[in-house]
């Protein structure tokens, strides 16, 4: 009996033991956390196959360890911004676009050391797209990982409901109407499409005399999940700082902002900020094309998937339409990056090539993104919708008009409607404001309003500059 104790006690010391060493090893591991939040990343479905990737990749190698964190996008700036405060930021943070880098000026590690010294093979990227993450003064601020093109979604249903032929399927493609003719698929175009398609709850559309724009159930159109920037950027590239740093509104940008505001007030066919809000477009914040009760939206691929989930309409891609003979499809393009603040690059260097190396592939198929390596474009599309027919069943996936897709790549907005700004989050919110104003006031002066945010955007900007 005696020996059988001291036997067993034996075995619990070296059970002891061992659990003691693993613990100490797991422990001795250099700690990475992975920061999701300020671009795609953060929904349901997509966290469970994050963490696997960072499970994998805890099992590959027994020096890292790492951790996953995962925020909503709508606290995701402010819980970072928090936690750099206090000292205590992530290692990697992504994805992010440019905004998500823009909106931390400062706070990039350069990667130009780390690649030198690792040898690390850039030649799988066209060399532009490499000098796209290249911020002057700042250094090489990340990798390219993924492309996230725009264009235009439309509900077939919609379209057939109201005997409205389908949008082109192609750039350069003429709108062929109800009546045989051909019209330039452009922003007049779309406005009268969309006018037809906005119904109010008696069965009147937009453009009948009898139309009740305070009981309208169906909207024609909307440029959906993005900024003053994003939305203007329909009528080409722009921004609101010149070469001189100084703040403007680009003409463009200006006929846009009227061609909403009559959209909204007068013409109804765009969601005003009440309607935007509500539970006939999801919410506060909600998917508007998901509900299926409005007929058009630009958005980019990023939303394929997730966005049509709970829509059971039939549904397809188009051109966005030209303004003054130009089509401008706002590009996304996302990265990684490693927080400069981080005690650790060497480490964090090796997840980031892992992210965007090894898991490459099933991370931009997991985004429903284009991949930025050249030698994953081919066959991308046969992965993707494979992909997405197994998430996402609901779908007919293979037979949409893919092309389009691509085809946006090649009218990208330059300048990029997400560059940086002076004071990058103080101006954000105070175009933000603006959008608030008009798309809620329906006798709102836009003009004034647009000249009143000029000159603020400037005290802005000079306050900055101190």
């Amino acid at each position: 009996m005696n020996r059988f104790k001291a036997f067993s006690m034996l075995a619990v010391s070296v059970l002891f033991l061992l659990v003691s060493v693993g613990t100490l090893s797991a422990q001795d591991r250099i700690q990475i956390r992975w920061y999701v939040g300020l671009g795609g990343g953060t929904d349901a479905p997509l966290i469970e196959r994050e963490e696997q990737v960072a499970a994998d990749f805890n099992a590959s190698q027994d020096e890292i360890e790492l951790t996953i964190e995962v925020v909503d996008v709508d606290q995701a700036y402010d819980v970072l911004s928090t936690q750099l405060a206090a000292g205590n930021g992530p290692d990697v943070v992504g994805p992010m676009g440019i905004r998500g880098r823009a909106s931390y000026p400062g706070a990039w590690l350069d990667l130009t050391s780390l690649i030198e010294s690792t040898n690390y093979d850039l030649s799988d990227f066209d060399p532009a797209l490499v000098d796209f993450y290249h911020v002057e003064g700042d250094g090489q601020l990340g990798i390219p990982f993924a492309v996230y093109p725009s264009f235009m979604m439309y509900n077939r249903a919609l379209f057939d409901e109201a005997g409205v032929p389908y949008p082109p399927t192609a750039y350069g493609e003429p709108y062929v109407d109800w009546d045989g003719n051909e019209r330039e698929w452009n922003m007049d175009t779309l406005r009268e499409l969309a006018m037809i398609l906005t119904v109010d709850a008696n069965g009147n559309d937009a453009t009948m005399d009898e139309f009740d724009p305070e009981s309208i159930v169906q909207f024609g159109y909307g440029t959906q999940f993005t900024d003053l920037r994003g939305r203007d950027t329909l009528f080409g590239a722009a921004n609101f700082v010149d070469d001189a740093g100084n703040a403007i509104i680009p003409d463009n940008w200006r006929a846009a902002e009227h061609w909403y505001h009559d959209a909204m007030w007068k013409d109804f066919f765009y969601p005003n900020g009440v309607y935007g809000n509500s539970e006939l477009l999801g919410g506060q914040g909600g998917n508007w094309f998901g509900t299926g009760n409005i007929a058009m939206v630009t958005i980019h691929s990023w939303f394929i998937g997730w966005g049509t989930a709970d829509l059971e309409a039939e549904w397809d891609f188009a051109p966005v339409p030209s303004y003054e003979g130009v089509a401008t499809a706002k590009l996304h393009a996302d990265t990684f990056g490693i927080m400069k603040t981080t005690a650790n690059p060497e480490a964090a260097f090796t997840v980031l090539t892992y992210l965007l190396g090894e898991r490459a592939d099933d991370l931009t198929t997991l985004y429903g993104a284009m991949p930025a390596r050249l030698s994953l474009q081919d066959g991308f599309f046969g992965r993707y919708t494979e992909s997405l027919g197994e998430t996402y069943p609901n779908v007919d996936w293979p037979s949409l008009n893919w092309d389009v897709v691509v085809a946006g790549l090649a009218h990208p907005d330059n300048p990029n409607h997400e560059e940086g700004m002076p004071a990058f989050l103080e101006t954000s919110a105070r175009y933000g404001e603006y959008i608030t104003l008009v798309d809620n006031n329906a006798d709102e002066d836009v003009d004034a309003a647009l000249d009143t945010l000029q000159s603020d955007m400037q005290a802005i900007f000079d306050a900055a500059a101190q």
